[in-house]
């Protein structure tokens, strides 16, 4: 290869490498997981259901200390997910419900919690397994009926953060 085509070659590698780090997705660094069927709050931004905000590119990245009870986790650059008026779809269902979250990073999980219009509904204990690449819970929403929002919480059993989903449903309209 002669130099002057070496040259090029590398020049063009060199220019290129800086595009291929952009094009990659981000989420791969901090990416966790997110309730996507019913559809959650999250799933809906990302989909563009309901127009909002950075949130839209990662819907897995809803993550902050346990024990909150926002949609948001306290994220602040989530902070639409909290607005209860901004529109979100309304799944109908029956009274017990598949919940299926999308995992893009599989942590050691203690608990998985949901609330119905914040009473506590469902408590799955993992005792630290890892979960796969997404983990279905069947929750029972017998004691409620109309329209609900369950907030749904990943807790990681090794760090004090936990992954929050809100999800908005009519119970008994199925």
């Amino acid at each position: 290869m002669s130099l002057k085509r070496r040259a090029v070659s590398v020049a063009t590698v060199a220019a290129a490498t800086p595009l291929l780090f952009a094009l990659l997705p981000a989420a791969a660094a901090n990416a966790h997981g997110y309730v996507s069927a019913p559809p959650s709050r999250q799933a809906q931004c990302a989909a563009g259901v309901v127009e909002c905000g950075p949130i839209k590119w990662e819907p897995q990245s809803v993550e902050g200390p346990k024990g909150l009870t926002s949609c948001s986790g306290g994220n602040e650059a989530f902070a639409e997910l909290d607005d209860d008026s901004k529109g979100w779809d309304v799944t109908p269902v029956g009274n017990s419900l598949d919940f299926t979250w999308t995992l893009t990073a599989q942590h050691a999980t203690s608990t998985w919690e949901y609330y119905a219009d914040g009473e506590k509904v469902a408590e799955i204990d993992d005792g630290g397994a890892r979960p796969g690449p997404s983990v279905t819970h069947n929750v029972d929403l017998s004691g409620h009926s109309g329209q609900t929002k369950i907030l749904a919480v990943w807790n990681i059993a090794d760090t004090a953060n936990a992954f929050y989903a809100c999800v908005d449903v009519n119970v008994g309209a199925a």
